[in-house]
Order: C-alpha cells, then sequence, then structure tokens
C-alpha cells in the first residue's frame, strides 16, 4: 500500500479554499430570500440599521433577520459595525445585491445556482448513460434563472457597446433593416433592440415554446408594433434577415453547424451575424481562472446536457473558446469571416459575415 506524504501547507490551503465555497454554496438560500424580499433594497435605503429597525421597515421577523444579517456580514456581502451593532450595504454591495440596473448585479446568479442543482438527479443519470437532458426536462425554474441571471449585462452593453461595435450597424438599425434573435429565450435581448430602436423589425426564435410563451409575456406590456416572437429551432428559423443575432446559444445547439449554415442561408446579401458567447481562451489553462470555473460548471449542469439532447450532440461546452467557434462558423457554416469585435470579462462578442 502507497503512503501518502500530505504537504500541510497545500491541505491548509486546500481546506480554506473549500471552506470558502461551502460558505458560497450555503448562502445561495440566502441570498435568493435577501432578493425576494427585498432585504438588499431595504437595507440599502434604511443605511446603517439595527435589527430591530430593519424589521420595522421591512415587517419581517426581526430574529430571523439577525441570523441573516450575521451570515451576510460573514459572507462579506453587508458590513456590521461592531460599536453601533448596526449593519449596512456599502456602495459597492449596493451595485452587486440591490441594483438590478447594474451591470454587476449578482444577486440571480445565486438562482441559477439553485437550479442547477436541482437538476442533479437528471444530470448525475446522464454520467452513467452519456444521453442528454433536454431544457425542457430541466427544473422548471431554470429557464427562468438564466433570464435573469443574463439580463444585466445584456442591459448595459447591448445598445451601447455590442452593437456599436459592427461597422455602421447602429446607423442601419436607425434606418430599418430585418433582424432575426436565434434562441431569444425570454426574449430580453429581442425587447432591447426592438425599443432602441423602433424603425427596425424583431422576430425572437427560440426552440423552447414555454420560453417563447414567457418572451410574449414580458413584451406584451412594451407595446411594441416591431416585435414578435415564433417557435423554431437555429435550423428552422424562416425568412430573409439584414441581421441576425445569437446571444449565449451557440454552443448550447445539438448541430451548431447547421443552426449557422441555416443562419448564413437566411442572412441577405451583405448580412451580417452577431454571435455573443461566454469569454473563454482555446485552450483548459486559459480557462483555470473565477469566471473558466463558472462556466465549467454551468456547462457541466445545463449546456452539455442540452446539447447531447439533441441531434447530432455536438456539445461544444460553455468554454468553447474562439478557436473552435471560427471551425463551426467559417470551415463548417461557410461564411466569409469571423472576427471578434469586442468583450466583456464574461463575454466575446463576434462578428460573422455573409
Amino acid at each position: 500500500m502507497t503512503t501518502l506524504t500530505i504537504d500541510e501547507t497545500r491541505l491548509h490551503d486546500l481546506v480554506g479554499s473549500v471552506l470558502g465555497d461551502l460558505g458560497g454554496a450555503y448562502s445561495v438560500p440566502l441570498v435568493q430570500i435577501g432578493e425576494r424580499l427585498g432585504i438588499y433594497r431595504a437595507l440599502r435605503d434604511a443605511g446603517p440599521c439595527s435589527v430591530e429597525a430593519l424589521a420595522d421597515v421591512t415587517g419581517l421577523a426581526p430574529r430571523y433577520l439577525r441570523e441573516w444579517l450575521s451570515a451576510q456580514a460573514a459572507s462579506g456581502y453587508v458590513r456590521y459595525d461592531a460599536s453601533t451593532e448596526t449593519f449596512e450595504l456599502t456602495p459597492e454591495q449596493a451595485f452587486v445585491f440591490a441594483d438590478s440596473e447594474s451591470p454587476f448585479y449578482l444577486a440571480p446568479a445565486f438562482g441559477a445556482a439553485a437550479a442547477f442543482a436541482r437538476n442533479e438527479p437528471e444530470v448525475r443519470d446522464a454520467f452513467r448513460t452519456g444521453d442528454g437532458v433536454a431544457w425542457g426536462d430541466q427544473t422548471e425554474c431554470l429557464s427562468c434563472a438564466v433570464a435573469r441571471f443574463f439580463r444585466p449585462g445584456y442591459r448595459n452593453h447591448l445598445v451601447q457597446q455590442w452593437l456599436p461595435a459592427l461597422d455602421g450597424l447602429v446607423a442601419a438599425l436607425e434606418r430599418g433593416i430585418d433582424v432575426a434573435d436565434v434562441g431569444c429565450g425570454h426574449g430580453i435581448t429581442t425587447a432591447i433592440m426592438a425599443e432602441a430602436f423602433p424603425n427596425s423589425r424583431f422576430v425572437g426564435f427560440d426552440f423552447h415554446e414555454a420560453s417563447i410563451d414567457a418572451a410574449r409575456e414580458h413584451a406584451a406590456p412594451l407595446g411594441l408594433d416591431n416585435l414578435r416572437f415564433e417557435v423554431a429551432p437555429a435550423k428552422g428559423i424562416e425568412g430573409k434577415y439584414d441581421f441576425i443575432t445569437l446571444f449565449d446559444c451557440l454552443h448550447d445547439m445539438g448541430d451548431p453547424v447547421g443552426g449557422m449554415t441555416r443562419v448564413r442561408d437566411a442572412l441577405r446579401d451583405g448580412g451580417r451575424c452577431m454571435i455573443v458567447e461566454p469569454m473563454a481562451g482555446d485552450a483548459l489553462v486559459d480557462n483555470l481562472n473565477p469566471v473558466g470555473r463558472l462556466y465549467y460548471s454551468a456547462s457541466t449542469m445545463v449546456c452539455v446536457p442540452t446539447s447531447l439532447a439533441q441531434e447530432t450532440g455536438a456539445a461544444l461546452g460553455a468554454q468553447a473558446g474562439e478557436r473552435t467557434l471560427r471551425e463551426v462558423v467559417v470551415d463548417g457554416a461557410g461564411f466569409a469571416s469571423f472576427d471578434r469585435v469586442t468583450e466583456t470579462p464574461f463575454n466575446l462578442v463576434l462578428e460573422a459575415r455573409r
């Protein structure tokens, strides 16, 4: 029997890291409670306050609030002043937990984590069989959680940064063109663009009927007559378009080459496509960082199972990287060009021309 030699320093570092992870995992339901009950917003608006004062403002039970606030303070999500026995949100903490319009509003990400955990039995079985887990067969709240997780990034970057990165596109959108948003999910991106460019016409496509129902419901109060949604996979979209977008969905397709081939064919002459994908390098070693860690984990629980449940099951994974995406778009689907036009810490923004 081999005797293992334990390096005490490495062991303590690993245990410390795992304890940090466990603290984050245990925080998932607490952050959801704080967001859903409006505790973060109430604390932001109230400023430094005692447990009792916060209970008066929120109408919540003081004993639960005390334990919740203590856990949040231990996590560094809330600041505690021992001299006054008060709690508060710093501007930075409020930017992350209380401001739903912030590009770094990360509270919804904890809801996505909870949805991933609910999928564990199905994905565990898939490990044994190699089968996929269809998007519609995953936990009921997954599509909602994913939509809420991506919304702040789309709201803060799409019109302000990503569309202007494509030369001449904003001017064309202002004049009026036909746009398809493929894999639109709950239609957040489609609605953002339709609001910003009333002279253009937008249609959102998604293969998940429940998501399209949600997209129509979310868009109805906006009263936009240049926006509609249809149930269709990428390979089944109809019509001709000047511009086609795909947001965080190419790597989920069972047949990404087939999907992008149909996208190319649906473009008019001179048309182009914007593809937004998770930030990733081309090699595993490039992605061994906090962002890669999040995406590989989400990919294991959602992206790979979703792809494997479809057609050829290419299973690119959320960390496919630009080189692999180029192979799909140019070598496979026949686009003439493929370039990175901008990026964020979380996103690659790519342009493909017909």
